[in-house]
């Protein structure tokens, strides 16, 4: 059943629970849009010498698991620095 403002009064509700539907106001959207939730990173190239075993290890993970190696290598670095940056 609807009240006078236009809201659905609800009856059947317990009613701590009918009052805080009956008073609720209506919230527009202010999620952003996906291409907002893209993150670009300032990125610098380095050139690194890293072990066989090493390499190997994260390009078979990335295959896995679907993503290129560098960015598993790039996330492990990332991680390792905020976590001692905190400390």
């Amino acid at each position: 059943m609807q009240n006078t403002t236009g809201k659905i009064k609800y009856k059947s509700a317990p009613k701590d629970i009918a009052d805080a539907i009956n008073s609720s106001e209506v919230i527009e959207d202010f999620l952003p849009k996906p291409e907002d939730l893209v993150f670009k990173q300032k990125t610098v190239k380095v050139t690194m010498n890293l072990s066989k075993d090493s390499v190997e290890f994260f390009k078979l993970r990335s295959r896995k698991y679907g993503v290129p190696y560098q960015k598993m290598i790039n996330s492990l670095v990332d991680k390792y620095v905020e976590r001692f940056r905190r400390a």
